[in-house]
């Protein structure tokens, strides 16, 4: 069975606390504050492994999580960078990430950052000013990104097999590759999609088998709304036609149909047409027919061919015809999924939604209870132990310069009344 589609759970790794520490040396009767930074924790990263070939291991670990980052500690020694966590993944893999951040996984090595983890706490030597010599607070570690993400498999083949079910996809794939796909005479033979290669002196493509396309698949008839998505990645369209079905014409206009309404310009994809099962017909008939779909699709399809797989017959005009049909350029440049271009690539697809004015907003709750929203402002509260008073009053000055305060103010608010961000909730005392 092919396991094209996965959801996990991803969890970046919490920052370390800073430290709370202070020179103890002989000699030095009144050392100052030497605490350390807590390191960052570690990310999960989505890498492209060219062994896998589909996402079973995902179905059964479902939860990844990243390694926390280590405290820091006196004599200003920080904490490690908590440990990265690798989940590998097949070339094709298409992902829905946090955020609205989407990648496409396509070639070998590349990799995503899937939950980022946290920043590590500052040491409270970072505080240490000319009018805070001795500050007694560090800053805690945040937690990272996590929540659930959705992964889909998109074959990276370089031509696809198309067609309405039982119209002869397996037996050509079996005849013109090494493959070995299920062959039978009822419909819906293939239930997941097959790979095969041909060869030639110079070049390979890869071919797949997609599962037969029924009316209404690209709205979710059967499974046809997920085979589509494997004809996404192929640079050509080999299209079977039964020709001695009941209505070849009708067959044909019923799978250009299902790829138009697909809705991700499959049907602008080159096409060969290849009228199938030519043996159970006489010659002149499949000459007949040939010329007869040259008049009604040659202006749009590359060819036209009629092959059998039973005789053989055709099979080697049509090799050389996807051979040369399909483009010779990479499928994918490498250099541009490098290490040094992840930022670039991270940032393809991320959805951005606008914040408030300011960054943040101020509400009343009810009298002498205030809420404030932002999410800068929630990162800045999370980051301090608000029953630590030295802690509380360097927020509250942050809170001042920031702007928050005489928001705050502007709402009716007077000093001793609750606030609330996020989680926590506590008093503030501006100008007391």
């Amino acid at each position: 069975m092919l396991y094209d589609r996965a959801r996990i759970y991803v969890e970046g790794g919490r920052g370390g606390d800073g430290s709370v520490s202070f020179r103890r040396e002989a000699h030095v009767p009144r050392g100052g504050p030497d605490g350390g930074d807590g390191g960052r924790g570690g990310d999960v990263v989505l890498l492209c492994d060219p062994s896998r070939r589909d996402l079973a291991t995902l179905h059964r670990a479902r939860h990844f999580r990243a390694g926390r980052g280590g405290h820091g500690q006196g004599k200003q020694r920080h904490g490690a960078r908590g440990g990265d966590r690798t989940v590998l993944v097949p070339p094709g893999t298409h992902v829905d990430g946090l955020g609205g951040r989407r990648y496409d996984l396509v070639a070998e090595g590349q990799r995503a950052i899937a939950a980022r983890g946290g920043l590590g706490g500052r040491g409270n030597k970072r505080f240490a000013s000319a009018t805070r010599q001795t500050p007694r607070f560090a800053e805690k570690g945040l937690v990272g990104e996590s929540g659930w993400i959705e992964l889909r498999l998109k074959l990276l083949a370089d031509a696809g097999l198309v067609g309405q079910p039982n119209a002869g996809k397996s037996s050509l794939l079996r005849r013109l590759t090494r493959a070995t796909p299920k062959v039978a005479a009822y419909p819906f033979t293939t239930v997941e999609p097959v790979l095969g290669t041909i060869d030639s002196d110079d070049r390979q493509v890869v071919l797949a088998d997609i599962p037969g396309l029924i009316e209404g698949a690209a709205r979710g008839a059967g499974l046809g709304h997920a085979f589509l998505a494997h004809v996404e990645r192929c640079r050509l369209l080999v299209h079977l036609v039964d020709i001695a079905g009941e209505d070849p014409a009708e067959a044909y206009a019923a799978v250009r149909t299902e790829l138009e309404e697909y809705g991700a310009g499959l049907e602008l994809l080159p096409e060969l047409v290849v009228l199938a099962k030519r043996d159970l017909v006489a010659d002149a008939v499949a000459d007949e027919m040939v010329a007869e779909w040259s008049d009604r699709v040659g202006g749009t399809a590359l060819g036209i061919l009629a092959v059998s797989s039973a005789s053989g017959a055709g099979l080697g005009e049509l090799r050389r015809a996807i051979l040369d049909s399909v483009p010779v350029e990479d499928r994918v440049d490498a250099a541009r999924f490098s290490d040094a271009a992840e930022p670039e690539f991270e940032a393809e697809h991320i959805v951005y939604r606008p914040a408030g004015e300011q960054g943040f907003d101020v509400e009343k709750v009810e009298d002498g209870v205030f809420r404030v929203h932002g999410r800068g402002i929630a990162l800045l509260v999370a980051r301090h132990d608000t029953e630590n008073p030295e802690a509380l009053a360097y927020l509250e000055q942050r809170l001042q310069e920031i702007g928050v305060i005489a928001a705050l103010r502007a709402r009716g608010f007077q000093p001793g009344d609750e606030v609330r961000v996020g989680e926590e909730a506590f008093e503030l005392h501006p100008g007391e």
